[in-house]
């Protein structure tokens, strides 16, 4: 049935505020699961899990999955939708506030790992906007990493996710330091309803065991952060301004560790901004 038929009969509107575009174009699932690589030792947390459509698909794949709903008339559909499927577990909250460990171990409990003993994950989200970065940046930085995220994502978000130099941003740097994106798939706003007034993209990035550095990430990003608060000015005078250090000083550095100072932070790569991370805190006296 179309969404717009099932939530006239649950008597719901979309929710623009929520980002709520339920996916139409069901050629597209196939797409979605074969990036997510999932098999019955695998359990999946999906986020935004909406009418169910793609839900059905990974109970059927996975061997648990763990549906986080903000929406609680859409988590009590669900509820009544899925009341038969003992791999799933529908709950309703945010998922920047839920537990990640608290997840796993519920998967956990249903595919019957030892004590202790979380499944290998992957996440799967059709996210709007306002909330695509602090969802990665959650799973990407967790203690329990996933072994990859698939997520239908606005086209110019998901482009910026996989950007190269010089075309990063913050955004492309949170991501890459942490695993490999990719575009798998282009999305019309006709793919879903309420059509969306943009294209979509489906971007599925593998998630490295460890990143390429062992350090608290605050402070990384802190520093990350800084460099692109001034995009049009060169990285001497962003890192300056965004770090009240002067400019002479943060010169002299960059220059020293091989960067010059008139670059620009979308130029840099991940593997600079590490470098700039670890020379950083000796040459301040904070960061790395």
């Amino acid at each position: 049935m179309h969404p717009k038929r099932i939530l006239e009969s649950l008597d719901i509107k979309a929710r623009k505020g929520l980002g709520q575009n339920f996916l139409v174009e069901r050629s597209v699932l196939s797409i979605i699961m074969e990036a997510a690589g999932l098999s019955s030792h695998h359990a999946a947390v999906e986020v935004g899990p909406g009418l169910g459509v793609l839900t059905k698909e990974l109970a059927g794949q996975s061997g648990a999955v763990l549906a986080v709903e903000l929406d609680r008339r859409l988590a009590a559909h669900l509820r009544r939708e899925f009341a038969g499927a003992a791999n799933l577990e529908i709950i309703e909250g945010d998922i920047l506030k839920i537990e990640i460990g608290e997840l796993l171990q519920r998967a956990a409990t249903m595919l019957g790992s030892p004590p202790g003993v979380f499944p290998p994950y992957a996440v799967v989200a059709n996210l709007p906007y306002y909330i695509t970065s602090a969802v990665l940046r959650r799973f990407l930085e967790a203690t329990h990493k996933p072994c990859r995220i698939v997520v239908m994502v606005q086209q110019e978000v998901a482009e910026r996710i996989v950007a190269r130099p010089p075309d990063m941003s913050l955004l492309s740097v949170a991501v890459q330091l942490y695993g490999e994106p990719r575009i798998v798939a282009t999305l019309p706003p006709a793919a879903f309803y309420p059509p969306p007034k943009v294209h979509s993209a489906v971007v599925r990035i593998d998630v490295r065991p460890q990143p390429p550095m062992d350090v608290d990430p605050d402070p990384f990003f802190d520093l990350v952060q800084a460099g692109f608060s001034q995009r049009r000015k060169n990285l001497a005078n962003s890192l300056s301004m965004g770090l009240g250090i002067e400019k002479r000083q943060v010169s002299a550095f960059l220059a020293g560790v091989g960067i010059s100072p008139e670059r620009r932070a979308q130029t840099l790569s991940v593997e600079d901004w590490i470098t700039l991370f670890r020379h950083w805190g000796r040459a301040f006296g904070k960061g790395a």
